[in-house]
């Protein structure tokens, strides 16, 4: 990602490395943490893209309501994307605070599967360089 701010690209390595990270702890069976890692690769990529508006919240809360107002909304971004977003930010509440529920290894992979859609529409929409 060349002529892109240093904090997009910052953003956007940390949600690559991120997936990484989950994907080899889905691999090894640990999905609790593959859920978690898949969703601050998201969080990470959100982030990224809330900083081409100069957009910065301190809630994830926060990440996710703008990143919906800002690019789903006006469908600069699909809604689907809205729907990985929340879901797993939902799944990582439980696999980080929920101790008597599983996440189920087929809910790990799908968490995985959708932050690497999500990153990867991330960053395509960068390249593309609609944002500027």
């Amino acid at each position: 990602m060349t002529n892109i701010k240093p904090e997009i690209q910052a953003y956007m390595k940390r949600a690559y490395d991120m997936l990484e990270v989950a994907q080899h702890n889905l691999n090894d069976s640990y999905n609790y943490t593959a859920v978690n890692r898949a969703y601050y690769a998201v969080f990470n990529a959100a982030n990224a893209l809330l900083s081409t508006k100069g957009i910065t919240r301190s809630k994830h809360s926060g990440v996710i309501a703008a990143f919906r107002q800002y690019f789903v909304k006006n469908g600069e971004i699909e809604s689907e994307y809205s729907h990985i977003f929340g879901q797993l930010l939902d799944d990582r509440n439980v696999s980080d605070y929920i101790i008597l529920e599983e996440i189920e290894t087929a809910q790990a992979s799908l968490d995985v599967n959708g932050a690497k859609r999500f990153v990867e529409r991330i960053e395509a929409y960068l390249q593309s360089g609609d944002w500027k």
